[in-house]
């Protein structure tokens, strides 16, 4: 009666964290889709900034038009091209503001200030939203690594989700301690 009860409580504790785990892959996997989604909000909003900073007419035309052709780029892109517009949006920022001088001309400027405080506040976005993403994206994978999860499939028929690789470095003229 002893063995009876010791190997049902077992069996209780087992089925209690297997379902403890794939909840918690649950969990993670929605953590996973809400830190996507923001992600996405804030890639779209840097990719609106530039656009209206790159058609303000404050920038040079041929600056005007590499940034505003990266924004709308990146904007348009989706699945694997994503990473590589978005990289290329940053590097398109960087090179459209990468003459201090110019920069403060912009900051002296009421409507230049309000377009680059725009600009800095949505680059800044993104890197937090991309690193809180990936943050999020290692933990789900490392849950999918597990051994009990793999073998008994918890995770269903779910993938494990992929990091966001990309350039977000803004540019050093962009920050307020740069001038």
């Amino acid at each position: 009666m002893d063995n009876v009860l010791l190997v049902l409580a077992v069996l209780l504790v087992v089925g209690l964290y297997l379902s403890w785990t794939a909840g918690r892959l649950d969990r993670l996997h929605i953590r996973v889709e809400a830190a996507r989604a923001g992600l996405d909000t804030q890639l779209v909003r840097r990719a609106s900034a530039a656009v209206e900073l790159a058609t303000s007419g404050l920038l040079d035309p041929a600056s005007a038009v590499v940034l505003a052709t990266a924004a709308y780029e990146a904007r348009d892109a989706s699945g694997p091209d994503r990473e590589q517009a978005e990289s290329d949006l940053s590097r398109a920022i960087r090179a459209a503001l990468d003459d201090p001088c110019l920069v403060a001309e912009l900051r002296r400027d009421p409507h230049g200030a309000r377009l680059l405080d725009q600009l800095e506040g949505a680059c800044r976005r993104v890197a937090m939203a991309r690193r809180f993403y990936n943050d999020v994206v290692r933990s789900a994978r490392a849950l999918h690594g597990k051994r009990v999860v793999r073998l008994l499939r918890l995770a269903g028929r779910a993938r494990a989700p992929e990091t966001f690789e990309m350039d977000d470095a803004s540019p050093d003229t962009l920050s307020g301690a740069a001038l």
